[in-house]
């Protein structure tokens, strides 16, 4: 059975999309089977699969963007063929993101280190909280100097939520791959961005329950 994992936030701009596109590859990279499924009405992935379909470097993946009832019978099917699913959802609570929260195995929670990403990602965790599926954070575009990512460390920290040690810096790599329809460790394998997604993939593995 796969691990079906939803990259939630309810703020806009936290870099769901861009995760999710990294994580996939990266666990692709390692030779799982890897689907991958667009539930966000902006469709950011959907247009990078189409730009995928064009790279030379890339991994096969499965993609598809189901939305409204064909989201939990997508899921069902792809939950017996792959080993790995990855969500993006909705950057609000629409019916799309609890369904997808609701089938997940685990829902990421992705926020840069800034107050309003802490604020905002309250929403997420609630709705994750009501539908019983535990939760882990990532920071993400993190600065590679300064005390923020420390602040919000500490701050999350203190409220006893769990924050993968893995994080994923501010770096034109995954931007610049992402634009290319690919991962980062596709585009630039030996880079530090590269990196960085194989140890977020390699953290998520061990929260795995068989």
């Amino acid at each position: 059975m796969a691990f079906v994992i939803a990259v939630a936030q309810r703020k806009g701009g936290a870099g769901k999309s861009t995760i999710a596109a990294n994580l996939a590859t990266a666990f692709a990279e390692a030779g799982e089977r890897v689907a991958l499924l667009d539930v966000d009405p902006q469709r950011s992935l959907a247009r990078w699969d189409e730009l995928r379909g064009q790279a030379r470097r890339a991994r096969p993946l499965h993609f598809e963007a189901p939305s409204g009832w064909r989201v939990p019978v997508v899921l069902d099917r792809l939950r017996r063929d792959q080993d790995i699913v990855l969500l993006d959802t909705a950057p609000h609570d629409d019916t799309d993101a609890r369904v997808a929260i609701r089938a997940a195995d685990l829902v990421l929670v992705p926020l840069q280190p800034s107050a309003a990403d802490l604020w905002s990602m309250d929403a997420t965790l609630d709705l994750a909280k009501k539908e019983g599926r535990p939760v882990a954070l990532v920071l993400n575009r993190v600065p590679g100097a300064g005390r923020l990512r420390d602040q919000v460390s500490a701050l999350i920290g203190q409220r006893g939520l769990p924050l993968l040690t893995p994080m994923l810096g501010n770096r034109t790599a995954f931007a610049q791959a992402f634009m290319a329809g690919l991962g980062a460790v596709e585009a630039a394998p030996r880079g530090v961005a590269a990196e960085e997604a194989r140890a977020l993939a390699e953290a998520l593995r061990g929260l795995r329950k068989d």
